[in-house]
């Protein structure tokens, strides 16, 4: 059903837009300041507003979702819970109300009656977003709709958004920090096997107006289901493989016979792991902010892989972008799992792809949807083993 698809692009934007409403307008600019002053009145509810800007795109994506497909808002989980405690005390919870006026009313109980914030809030909330794309809408899939369910993160990345760097130069086309970090992710995965068909990342700030300082987003959807591989990269090719486009930097180190590979981490890796990258890629080793940015750069080819040993993304967290890599002919695995194929047989004997529909054992809280064995992001099949075994062999020196 690739109606839900771009239904997703269009929520996605809608999110998009509500991320820089928050960033450009004053009165709600204003509550995302990072630090307070020891003291200040406000600072529980300053604290609170961070998370109130992921609320709120959360609830919007569930309830523009269940408003075109009903029911399946039942199906849509995220990170955030939408129950606030304000300066009275009072619980509320947040959502999308039928009216922007009503929307207004109750963000404005949430903002301690800031109704210039609370309208600015609910105007984005109920503004009609337009974002098509023609190799999409000229595509037709029927996927039962009793079979799916949504992972969504509202804003990856809400460190770099609230920081709001925005004068962060890349390195290769790669942004170690800053806004551009922040991604809005919206997979959508098949309840019985666990793996997903339809991603959508969307990138609100990927580029600046330098006259006007006004952003501009990006938005990338991938479809994998069945026999039908779609993307909406350009080098994306029929059958859903990737062409393998090494950009010129790869080309030289191939060329010489070092560094045959390009990977981005986390600047908190471990650092067996990041020892062993560091043998592999050399000075193509990249840090960068953000799960969802980070397996952004493997889909968009600036990196071969993207490589994360730690417990600390979760399901949310990858969803969307696993299902675009799948439609590119990668995937996301878990890292430890390929680890142990390489070292008890020498070659990866299967793709121990992410999965969606479980939680992990006897965990509690959000660690349920933790990826416990980490990850690995890939777009191309073609070096994922002789990556593997070079990577496992360094780790054992």
């Amino acid at each position: 059903m690739s109606a839900i698809l771009r239904e997703l692009l269009h929520v996605s934007e809608k999110a998009a837009c509500i991320a820089r409403a928050c960033r450009q307008e004053e009165s709600l600019f204003q509550l995302l300041i990072e630090e307070k002053k020891e003291g200040e009145k406000n600072k529980k509810f300053v604290t609170d507003f961070k998370t109130l800007a992921d609320v709120l795109v959360q609830e919007v994506i569930k309830h523009d979702m269940g408003k075109k497909f009903p029911g399946l808002e039942k199906h849509i989980a995220g990170e955030e819970s939408n129950q606030f405690t304000n300066e009275l005390g009072e619980k509320i919870i947040v959502e999308v109300r039928s009216t922007e006026e009503e929307t207004a009313r109750l963000l404005q109980k949430v903002l301690d009656d800031n109704e210039t914030a609370a309208r600015t809030l609910a105007r984005a909330v109920h503004q009609d977003v337009v974002l098509s794309d023609p190799e999409l809408d000229a595509t037709s899939v029927s996927i039962p709709l009793d079979n799916i369910a949504l992972w969504v993160d509202p804003i990856d990345s809400t460190f770099q958004y609230i920081k709001g760097s925005a004068d962060i130069k890349p390195d290769q086309g790669i942004y170690s920090k800053g806004l551009q970090c922040v991604t809005v992710l919206i997979g959508v995965y098949q309840i019985d096997t666990g793996l997903p068909i339809m991603g959508v990342i969307n990138q609100p700030f990927a580029t600046r107006d330098p006259k006007t300082l006004r952003w501009k987003g990006q938005c990338y959807w991938g479809l994998s289901y069945m026999d039908t591989n779609i993307c909406s990269l350009q080098f994306s090719t029929a059958n859903g493989e990737a062409n393998d486009r090494p950009n010129s930097t790869k080309l030289q180190h191939i060329e010489s016979g070092t560094n045959l590979y390009s990977a981005v981490t986390s600047s908190a890796e471990a650092k067996g792991i990041l020892y062993s990258l560091s043998a592999l890629c050399g000075k193509d080793l990249y840090f960068a902010a953000g799960a969802g940015y980070k397996c952004l750069c493997v889909i968009q080819g600036l990196v071969d892989f993207y490589v994360f040993s730690e417990d600390t993304t979760f399901q949310w967290d990858c969803c969307a972008p696993h299902a675009i890599l799948r439609s590119l002919g990668g995937g996301i695995l878990d890292l430890s799992e390929c680890m142990k194929s390489m070292r008890q047989r020498s070659k990866l004997t299967n793709r121990p792809h992410l999965l969606y529909n479980q939680e992990v054992e006897g965990a509690t809280g959000a660690d349920r949807w933790a990826n416990k064995g980490g990850l690995l992001a890939y777009r191309s099949e073609k070096h994922l083993e002789g990556f593997l075994e070079l990577f496992t062999k360094n780790l054992s020196i």
